[in-house]
């Protein structure tokens, strides 16, 4: 055990992987978490005596954390079941036609072909391998490594793969004109135009690059048995047996500055707990607005509120449904794609006919549900959880639009309205100070915007960061690497 004391700010993914690599170095760390569980946005809502998962459903990249927990002498199999998802999504649109997509690219090529015809099924293999060699290029030269320049990613393609890798991991152009080279069909081009969203972003404006999480999810897509937040839970856990001491509902008001040097933080209580150094894992946006305190805010660039990513309104609901036949990821699709982000990002408002994310948490591999079921509803919304406020009418409307476009596609869900929980922009915002509700810090727009992320080392010596704010960017996988990230700087610096 060396004597070096972290103070990690932040109990989400990042902060828990951050505490867990600290850890099993020998560090002394202390996690600070202001919420009443550990997880951030990996969290449950209480519904009728239900726990239903409010934010993430689903795990991808299952290797980063049996990593992470291989890399302490565990094994994460022993500690959680996770079950391989038969279907990635189901998908559905409002003016007819459902399509599978599976893990497995050959069986997904076919259901295309049945969908769309021979062409675009042809279209589809020329994108999956297209999206191999970006994922193959940019694993483990961008997502895996420290932040890099434009210049230093070159570099470190070149070292590792052909340069024929370069053209193919371009950004240009925008995803969704480049899906255009492989589909004719607009709904498969809106089906796949969606990863965007995964890191909270328009298609219209995100580097093509993004079609690499096709790959990603043909890889294998996991339910976690217990829901997401179990994977927290399992976390939080591990992390304490290596001597992590975890405080809930402790809030973190300043981050101590001392010659130039972070040095600890104070509590909102006044206590003050001094560190060698302090993770923080949180949207950066915090640190930049003065809610660590003024010294902190020079560690990170501020980040213009039109450059705020996605937020979203959900419903997390205990139910029935009849008619449509549910997986458990499903997506319903209105005709007109990119009318709705011209809505959320251009306009700031929620269209009346959104898509809307489905996922019935009961069904899936070992799923059974008798009567009822738990299902998380979820629509796109603009980050101005600060600057608007969602009345219980504006809830009840959206909601009506969304359910609206269920039954347009066939399916209809019944509950009780005691039975439904909302959480809107203003509630995220409150979750996540700083962020105005977006759930993935700053939108990934323009050819550039991989790299305006901050990394793992701040701009003040001593406060690092990690978290989906940071590079490598949003998603449970990613800041987790981000996590993992910010404990090698941190023993880079002082080992």
């Amino acid at each position: 055990m060396t004597d070096r004391h972290a103070i990690v700010v932040g109990a989400g993914a990042g902060g828990l992987a951050t505490s867990i690599d600290l850890a099993r170095t020998g560090f002394r760390v202390t996690l600070l978490e202001r919420g009443p569980a550990p997880g951030g946005k990996m969290h449950a809502r209480e519904v009728d005596d239900k726990a239903v998962d409010g934010g993430p459903t689903v795990l991808t990249m299952r290797s980063i954390f049996e990593g992470l927990f291989a890399d302490a002498g565990a094994c994460l199999s022993e500690r959680i079941t996770l079950l391989e998802s038969p279907i990635i999504a189901r998908h559905a649109w409002t003016d007819g036609g459902q399509l599978d997509l599976y893990p497995d690219a050959e069986r997904s090529r076919k259901s295309i072909e049945m969908f769309a015809g021979r062409d675009d099924a042809q279209g589809f293999e020329r994108f999956y391998e297209h999206s191999a060699r970006i994922h193959e290029t940019l694993s483990d030269t961008f997502m895996k490594a420290s932040k890099p320049d434009p210049v230093t990613l070159v570099g470190r393609v070149l070292r590792r793969h052909h340069p024929s890798s370069l053209m193919a991991a371009r950004p240009a152009p925008n995803l969704w004109r480049a899906l255009g080279r492989f589909f004719s069909d607009e709904r498969l081009r809106q089906l796949f135009a969606r990863y965007a969203t995964y890191v909270g972003s328009s298609p219209l404006a995100t580097p093509a690059t993004l079609m690499l999480i096709a790959h990603v999810e043909l890889e294998g897509v996991w339910l976690v048995d217990g829901g997401m937040h179990r994977l927290a839970n399992v976390m939080s856990e591990f992390a304490r047996e290596l001597g992590v001491d975890l405080h809930l509902n402790t809030h973190v008001s300043e981050i101590l500055v001392k010659r130039n040097k972070a040095c600890g933080v104070r509590l909102e209580d006044g206590t003050s707990l001094p560190s060698d150094v302090v993770v923080f894992n949180g949207d950066t946006e915090a640190l930049a607005r003065g809610q660590l305190g003024a010294e902190a805010m020079r560690a990170v660039k501020p980040r213009a509120h039109q450059d705020r990513a996605l937020s979203a309104l959900t419903w997390c609901i205990k139910g029935s449904t009849a008619g449509f036949q549910l997986d458990h990821h499903n997506v319903f699709f209105e005709s007109d794609y990119p009318s709705e982000f011209s809505a959320i990002f251009r306009e700031r408002h929620v269209p009346e006919k959104p898509t809307v994310y489905l996922c019935a948490q009961d069904r899936g591999p070992n799923g059974s549900f008798n009567g009822s079921e738990r299902l998380l509803m979820l629509v796109n919304a603009p980050a101005d959880g600060d600057r608007q406020t969602w009345s219980g009418s504006d809830v009840l409307r959206t909601r009506d639009n969304a359910l609206a476009v269920l039954d347009r596609c066939g399916l209809s869900v019944q509950f009780k309205d005691d039975d439904c929980v909302s959480t809107t922009p203003n509630d995220w915002h409150g979750r996540f100070p700083g962020t105005g509700g977006s759930l993935y810090g700053g939108a990934s727009h323009g050819l550039w915007s991989s790299f305006t992320r901050p990394g793992a080392k701040s701009r003040l010596k001593g406060l690092y960061l990690s978290g989906g704010s940071v590079h490598p960017g949003p998603g449970v996988p990613m800041a987790t690497l981000s996590g993992r990230l910010a404990a090698c700087a941190v023993l880079s610096d002082l080992t």
